[in-house]
């Protein structure tokens, strides 16, 4: 038997796992992100917790196949990290420095993108090769695979779907700096942005103002339970994200549309609304996509860092 490890770099943690060549999970664990002097410790920490689990775990090195890695920021194909704000790094060859420690293959990609491949392989988007997967949290992020492979794009920044601008005349600025991107609209975040407009701006009667901190589920919730506002609150993130899917669809016809993310809780009630508005708007050839929700929740990017390694 040989194995694999799966490596999943967050802010805040770093999620590992090891992983038979069959895709089985033998152990998972975390160890905390060190940010401090620009995350240099981060890459060492990760060598140190791989070699001590070889140990730990009783295998020889020549039975590993090598380390996939997933990090928060543009990666190149090269295994080479453009920039990772949420680390503190700036340009790092993280392939070569992380082969040089561990004296194993390693391979690096985005993190959405990799969390993509791990929904392939054993999430929501099982028996597909084409697909995007949309990630919708505190921000919106997506990934994009195509015939089983990441696509990572001539900056390592294909699918960063949550910066497509679905309404140019937004006044409000996204956190990168621009305005009228999709995350503005669909994101946790966002939607409560948008709610916040809609109670300011509408007189009407709503569950939404006994609310005194109105989050993303309490704004489903209610639209469950036939809150008109509500309603048109998550009728409105559909149709802007419908909008940037159309743009997707037009351009990489991916076969299935992999819906994650805390927002992704909300479930069926979430994809009905954005597969309508997309069959809506979109041409003939590509209606009808399938619509479905991830399934591996945090551990997608240590599941498809693993498969990076195993393709």
């Amino acid at each position: 038997m040989r194995y694999c490890f799966g490596i999943d770099i967050g802010g805040t943690s770093v999620k590992c796992g090891l992983f038979t060549e069959d895709g089985e999970v033998i152990k998972k664990w975390e160890i905390p992100t060190d940010r401090s002097e620009r995350g240099k410790r981060v890459p060492y920490d990760i060598a140190a917790a791989i070699r001590e689990t070889i140990v730990g775990q009783g295998l020889k090195t020549e039975e590993i196949l090598g380390v996939g890695i997933g990090v928060p920021g543009p990666v190149l194909e090269t295994g080479v990290v453009l920039e990772c704000p949420n680390l503190g790094w700036g340009r790092m060859d993280v392939k070569a420095l992380m082969e040089q420690e561990l004296g194993l293959p390693v391979r690096v990609g985005n993190d959405a993108n990799v969390a993509a491949l791990g929904e392939m392989w054993k999430g929501g988007g099982r028996g597909y090769d084409d697909l995007l997967m949309i990630t919708l949290g505190t921000g919106v992020g997506g990934g994009l695979i195509i015939n089983g492979r990441i696509v990572y794009g001539a900056n390592g920044a294909a699918a960063e779907i949550g910066h497509m601008i679905v309404n140019p005349a937004e006044t409000d600025i996204c956190g990168c700096g621009g305005h009228g991107h999709l995350e503005q609209y669909a994101s946790a975040t966002g939607i409560v942005r948008m709610a916040n407009h809609m109670l300011a701006e509408d007189a009407g009667e709503t569950a939404l103002r006994s609310y005194e901190r109105l989050t993303a589920k309490d704004i489903f919730d209610e639209a469950k339970k036939g809150d008109a506002m509500a309603e048109r609150l998550v009728d409105q993130l559909g149709s802007y994200l419908a909008f940037a899917l159309t743009h997707v669809a037009a351009v990489a016809d991916p076969k299935v549309f992999v819906v994650g993310g805390g927002v992704s809780k909300a479930g069926s009630f979430l994809l009905d609304a954005i597969e309508r508005h997309y069959n809506d708007n979109i041409m003939t050839a590509l209606k009808n996509k399938e619509f479905r929700l991830a399934e591996l929740a945090n551990d997608a990017g240590i599941f498809g860092a693993a498969k990076m390694i195993l393709d």
